[in-house]
């Protein structure tokens, strides 16, 4: 069974939050096929701490600001800032320092999973590849 379109909701809410934060690569898998505890990854890099920290502010803030607020139910990492892990239930979002995304390589190690179309290209709206025209 696919993500659920509260998983989906979150995760592209989170993936054009990051986006507009300039974060690199990022990327939805969907893990429901493999996972009970989550839906979706979404996964997304940052050049440094500074900018690991403004992503994840900005993801928090859409967050809030849903129809249906969403608040983390457990959050890691914002100390060091390097990884930064923010779990929603539905969905976990794993934001990373470049280095530790290539170290780690968290979208190779679930490459077998579906992704969920993403981009932050906004002239992209409306194709079934932005938030607005995701498809279900």
């Amino acid at each position: 069974m696919p993500a659920s379109e509260r998983a989906r909701l979150l995760a592209l809410t989170a993936a054009s939050a990051a986006a507009d934060k300039k974060a690199e690569e990022i990327m939805i898998i969907d893990v429901s096929e493999r996972l009970v505890i989550t839906d979706a990854f979404v996964i997304a890099s940052a050049a440094n701490e500074r900018q690991v920290a403004a992503i994840v502010d900005e993801i928090e803030a859409r967050m809030l600001a849903l129809p249906e607020p969403a608040k983390p139910v457990r959050r890691e990492g914002e100390q060091e800032g390097r990884w930064v892990l923010l779990d929603y239930a539905d969905v976990v979002l794993h934001i990373q320092h470049r280095e530790d995304r290539e170290y780690y390589a968290l979208d190779r190690l679930w490459k077998d999973c579906p992704t969920i179309p993403f981009s932050a290209d906004p002239s992209l709206a409306g194709t079934g590849q932005g938030v607005e025209g995701a498809e279900s």
